[in-house]
């Protein structure tokens, strides 16, 4: 049967960084050694262990949100990928500097990491600091608004569409009539939104509205001009604890790991060797060159951006 292979070798070393990390391990002198009963494959007499056959597999299925692939033809991979490192270490590539600076560089790579796993797990994050942590973050969630708006190009236009609104006009329908937001066919309704999802001249705008005003003056963001309105508002109701506790679990390690190495740095004696940068010298303003004007247009030929007295107007 023929397989069809992974292109892990060449193209996927990614897939197989957790592989080659293990590899490092098993090259150091340490390691133990595969035994045949441990064996899944044996190349030129030396044996590819079941160990490395799960941790090839465990890899693609977590970097291929869960696909997964016949053992045969991962094992046909680790098959060509130890024949490779057997020609490598006849030719004693294994010897030089490049290959030992970058297995070295796998090897404190492996090191750190297993020190702050070990850390974490001799200090594990308890229920009670997620809990602690997610009512901190839930009294401070603040309020969500429900707002609609009508979006113009000019400040002017926006001018008079509040004009409109002081007279008694319709705002759902001023900017079905108005708006360039596609919201505008619905008239401008943004249904409910935290202040942070907005652009923050337009979140600060309907803060500082009561529930049922308009804005006054027109507010400007990068997409135009906005005339807002504050339909209404409440407190943001929190997800449930069980439904993020494990959400805040990562951050929580990362917080106790930032903590156990600013310690060991503080507790360290550390000698900076890299020389300073020299501080970057302020490029001279130099005066700028007076060049000649551009040539006035002539009755046939306007200047360059300008349209000519036959061209139609930009609607």
């Amino acid at each position: 049967m023929k397989l069809k292979l992974i292109p892990l070798i060449l193209a996927g070393t990614a897939l197989l960084y957790g592989c080659t990390q293990e590899k490092a391990q098993e090259a150091a002198p340490a390691a133990p050694t595969v035994s045949k009963e441990d064996a899944v494959a044996s190349v030129n007499g030396t044996y590819i262990g079941k160990k490395t056959l799960e941790t090839l597999e465990k890899e693609i299925s977590e970097r291929s949100q869960g696909q997964s692939f016949p053992k045969e033809q991962l094992l046909e991979e680790l098959i060509q990928r130890e024949l490779l490192i057997q020609l490598a270490v006849q030719k004693q590539l294994d010897k030089s500097p490049e290959v030992m600076e970058r297995l070295a560089t796998i090897r404190n790579s492996l090191l750190s990491q297993a020190a702050l796993q070990d850390y974490l797990k001799s200090n594990p994050v308890s229920d009670e600091e997620i809990k602690a942590e997610y009512d901190s973050k839930m009294a401070n969630a603040g309020n969500e608004y429900k707002a609609s708006h009508i979006l113009v190009k000019t400040e002017d236009e926006a001018k008079k569409l509040i004009a409109e609104l002081d007279k008694g006009g319709n705002f759902a329908e001023l900017a079905k009539k108005n708006s360039i937001d596609p919201m505008g066919s619905e008239g401008g309704d943004l249904g409910w939104f935290t202040a942070d999802r907005m652009v923050p001249p337009f979140s600060e705008a309907v803060v500082a509205l009561e529930n049922g005003k308009y804005t006054k003056q027109p507010v400007q963001t990068q997409f135009g001009w906005h005339v807002i309105f504050r339909e209404d508002s409440r407190a943001v109701t929190p997800p449930p604890f069980d439904a993020v506790k494990e959400q805040l679990r990562p951050m929580l390690q990362r917080q106790k790991a930032q903590a156990m190495i600013e310690n060991l740095r503080k507790s360290a004696k550390v000698e900076i060797m890299l020389p300073p940068e020299p501080a970057k010298q302020p490029e001279a303003t130099q005066a700028a060159e007076p060049t000649d004007p551009a040539p006035a247009p002539t009755a046939d030929k306007p200047a360059e951006g300008q349209p000519s007295e036959t061209a139609p107007a930009a609607k």
